[in-house]
């Protein structure tokens, strides 16, 4: 059985949130951990050297890429009722479906990250300049993503996928990372349109369930 670890509303809410909308929470063991695990649970760095969440392990693979995760996750199950929540190469859009697959850490989750631990974790420092520099990075970042959905329900093939969910996550973040005031209303309207998924709200109570049972409430923000 494959073991996903995570911590609950860090970017490891992709992986359980793509597990939920497969319908597949019975097919994966699902592991809480305080946040962060390198300051609480140092046992963790023995299943990911680097301590940092999420981490899947299925047999001799272990994979600590999000969205990564979310795409291999999608190989390796049936898709759901409702159809692929992958594009498959020889579809139209897939090269769009990688890009902002891609797109979701490379260009709209670090920036955030970095501001939160500058204007939050560690403005002691003298920091929080920089870390508000690149919460107004992030902003400028959310142009492509506007465009995009100013015209289309979904970010590519006209329909949801797990590119929805890397991004989506990524929007959400902004909640906690408080940059959600950068959201145009284009992309308030559309992260409204993820998190009322089904998935999306299992996904949420599978990992509020799962820590309070094993003795976890920590969670990021």
């Amino acid at each position: 059985m494959m073991r996903l670890y995570t911590c609950a509303g860090s970017r490891g809410l992709r992986c359980s949130w793509t597990i939920c909308e497969l319908g597949v929470e019975g097919e994966i063991e699902l592991v809480l951990l305080p946040f962060p695990p390198r300051a609480f649970d140092k046992s963790y760095f023995q299943i990911n050297g680097l301590g940092t969440v999420p981490a899947l392990v299925d047999g001799d693979i272990t994979m600590t890429e999000s969205s990564a995760i979310c795409h291999y996750l999608t190989s390796r199950f049936p898709a759901p009722a409702q159809g692929p929540i992958a594009l498959s190469p020889d579809e139209a859009d897939y090269g769009r479906f990688l890009d902002w697959l891609h797109h979701a850490d490379a260009t709209l989750t670090f920036p955030q990250t970095v501001a939160l631990r500058f204007c939050q974790f560690e403005k002691d420092r003298g920091l929080e300049a920089a870390g508000e520099a690149y919460g107004d990075w992030f902003g400028k970042r959310l142009a492509k993503a506007d465009a995009r959905l100013q015209q289309h329900e979904w970010l590519a093939g006209d329909r949801f996928t797990v590119a929805d969910i890397a991004v989506g996550y990524a929007l959400y973040l902004s909640r906690m990372t408080r940059l959600d005031h950068h959201l145009t209303p284009t992309l308030r309207d559309y992260l409204a349109r993820l998190t009322a998924r089904p998935g999306f709200q299992r996904a949420l109570a599978w990992e509020k369930a799962t820590g309070e049972a094993q003795g976890v409430a920590n969670r990021l923000g």
